[in-house]
């Protein structure tokens, strides 16, 4: 899942179990959906990109970098985590919104698409919620 500082989802995908999860950085970026400005043309990507030591990988920043957001990723062995759970509070608490659901906490679907139309359910819900609020 990727969201805004806010916590808001912007993309969910599904992926194997045994893949890694920097694999899903690449197809979630291309996936957020166009931003509305009050004025100029509709942005499609975020400024800056905030992530854990897991998706710390030199082609993933470089990629970032071509498209024009900044990554803050935390690196392997410099970073320390004290000081990821500034921003990681904020996409947690968005998964537990998301596993509120019953049927998202476990995945009784066999078919990925349906568990995928679920979640992206759960978080068409979350955003409801947030921004009626």
């Amino acid at each position: 899942m990727l969201s805004d500082g806010a916590g808001i989802p912007l993309a969910v995908a599904v992926s194997a179990a045994n893949t890694h999860d920097s694999q899903a950085l690449q197809p979630l970026v291309r996936a957020i959906p166009a931003l509305r400005s009050r004025r100029g043309p509709r942005r499609r990507r975020p400024h800056t990109l905030r992530a854990d030591k897991g998706y710390d990988i030199p082609h993933h920043r470089q990629w970032l970098r071509r498209r024009g957001i900044t990554p803050r990723i935390a690196r392997r062995g410099l970073d320390t985590s004290e000081r990821l759970g500034r921003y990681r509070w904020k996409i947690e608490r968005t998964l537990a919104w998301l596993t509120g659901h019953r049927r998202l906490t476990l995945r009784y679907e066999r078919k990925a698409h349906h568990f995928t139309a679920f979640l992206t359910l759960a978080a068409a819900l979350a955003c409801w919620k947030k921004l009626t609020t």
